[in-house]
């Protein structure tokens, strides 16, 4: 079982966005792998943090982890967070470390400008996956094609010379302080440390080609429009020997049902009857995300008489069960009537057993919304 991202960091629920970043900075210079050369825990303890950070620090993954808990990031590397590595936690957060490592990261690459090559990541893709009610009731697996930049074979890369393989140029300037030295990111190699020896003719100037690839995604039960899912590695090469490709973000895009609303982990059905099948007692097939099923509606039901069915709604993505399927019943008035038809309702107009009656446990409308809500 993973553990809660709150106690790795050691705070709680209520933290601001400040009191999180710093109580990472706090984990993360614990464990650093230069300050425990060796130590696999620490380097795990490192990671952990890491994974906890990137996720309690951005407020829409942080809602998501708080309402579903682990569950809003599993299936097919993660909706952000989980499986990070050391390449992922100095590109992203390196800065955080300030000066607390000299700024550099020995044995890392050299991420934040110590004496090592930097490591250039890749741009992220993003595409949409649209998904049936059906397959978000159960979950599914999406082969999509993506087109991603790949380093095309036969490119060869050197050390640049204008930044010697560090990626950043110092730039030293005379001022009333004193002399200040600033970095900046050499022009040459954008970053990379590497600039092209060689390339084959039908590769960019970067060293990239176009490929198509088709990229399979596995996506659980129970999410939501415009839920967004991180299939690591997945996106664009970056050039150099010693770079990593992007990320694909995947976003969920829901596909209306004909017949079934949905309301969180609830499905809403509007199953219409007519007067004798109100007033007789009816036997009807009604839609379901797993296949259609058999209800029984008794004899003299009433319009606005909400039938829950348990379990047969949406699973939740952090395993807790599956919400219900309401079904509202609707019995239907005839627009139009025939001579013969208009003569009977004539006959029974004020026939006792015809005049409205409500009872105390025919509740209003409001308060089937009041309880359709609690």
């Amino acid at each position: 079982m993973k553990k809660d991202y709150y106690e790795i960091l050691g705070i709680d629920k209520g933290a601001t966005a400040e009191q999180i970043k710093k109580a990472y900075r706090k984990k993360a210079i614990e464990f650093h792998p230069d300050k425990n050369p060796g130590d696999k825990e620490a380097e795990e303890n490192f990671k952990l943090a890491a994974e906890a950070y990137e996720v309690l620090s951005d407020p829409d993954k942080k809602t998501r982890y708080d309402q579903y808990g682990h569950a809003a990031f599993e299936g097919g590397g993660g909706f952000g967070g989980g499986g990070m590595n050391m390449d992922d936690i100095f590109s992203q957060f390196g800065d955080i470390f300030g000066s607390a490592f000299g700024g550099g990261f020995s044995g890392f690459g050299g991420f934040g400008g110590g004496g090592g090559q930097r490591r250039v990541k890749g741009s992220n893709l993003r595409i949409k996956v649209k998904m049936t009610l059906e397959e978000v009731a159960n979950g599914v697996e999406k082969k999509v094609k993506v087109k991603r930049k790949i380093q095309a074979k036969g490119v060869t890369f050197k050390t640049c010379p204008t930044c010697n393989g560090t990626g950043q140029v110092m730039k030293v300037t005379n001022t009333i302080l004193g002399r200040m030295q600033t970095a900046s990111t050499c022009h040459v190699c954008g970053g990379s440390g590497q600039i092209i020896e060689s390339r084959p003719p039908q590769a960019d100037a970067q060293g990239m080609v176009m490929s198509d690839e088709t990229v399979s995604i596995k996506i659980p039960a129970g999410v939501t429009e415009g839920m967004q899912l991180k299939v690591s590695g997945k996106g664009n090469d970056a050039p150099g020997n010693n770079s990593i490709p992007g990320d694909l973000i995947v976003v969920i895009e829901e596909v209306e049902h004909d017949t079934l609303k949905r309301e969180g982990e609830n499905l809403h059905y509007d199953l219409y009857i007519s007067f004798p099948e109100a007033a007789l007692g009816v036997s009807k097939e009604i839609d379901t995300v797993n296949g259609k099923v058999r209800i029984k509606l008794e004899e003299g039901i009433q319009s606005g008489k909400i039938l829950r069915l348990k379990g047969k709604g949406i699973p939740s993505l952090n395993s807790y069960g599956s919400g219900d399927l309401l079904v509202h019943v609707n019995v239907w008035t005839p627009r139009t009537l025939n001579k013969e038809q208009k003569q009977f309702f004539e006959k029974y107009l004020t026939d006792e057993n015809f005049i409205p009656k409500p009872e105390k446990s025919d509740k209003s409308f409001f308060e089937k919304v009041k309880d359709m809500f609690s």
